[in-house]
């Protein structure tokens, strides 16, 4: 048995995403599809949307740069990383460029350094090419610029 969708009034829909805004930083395309969940029409989203972002609930600029803070911080993500999961959330250049603002570039490159470390401890291979690759692959995955990352990995596994 298929159980009937509910369905919300904008009021309702209203308080319900204020909610969903003030756990947490969304982005307006988090929100818009949380909405489109909802079975809202068009016109009500645009009116919800439009009054998370005039109460306050809703801000992409904070948005971005509490994403950037915290991946950063936390999953000790790169630059390259950040911009394109901003991307693919629909974030504009300009908030973009404000978000990275938010890493310090001295911590940004300590925060590089002690990883390539960990992670090269952590590398069990035998093989120089093979632990090269593996750091190298490691690092750009979490999207460290791979100027950054080849020099890092040749001064960490010198030729013998």
């Amino acid at each position: 048995m298929i159980s009937p969708k509910k369905s919300y009034s904008v009021d309702e829909a209203t308080k319900k995403l204020e909610g969903y805004c003030a756990y947490q930083d969304r982005c307006h395309k988090e929100v818009i599809s949380k909405l489109r969940e909802m079975h809202m029409i068009p016109q009500a989203i645009d009116l919800i949307i439009a009054h998370l972002i005039q109460e306050n609930f809703l801000n992409e600029e904070r948005f971005a740069k509490s994403y950037a803070r915290g991946k950063f911080n936390i999953k000790k993500w790169g630059k390259n990383r950040i911009v394109n999961e901003l991307k693919h959330r629909e974030i504009s250049k300009y908030n973009i460029n404000m978000a990275l603002k938010e890493i310090e570039p001295k911590e940004y490159i300590k925060t590089f350094n002690a990883l390539a470390k960990k992670r090269l401890a952590e590398i069990r291979e035998k093989d120089l090419q093979k632990r090269r690759k593996k750091l190298a692959d490691y690092l750009l995955y979490r999207g460290w610029e791979s100027g950054l990352v080849y020099e890092k990995v040749y001064e960490l596994v010198p030729n013998k």
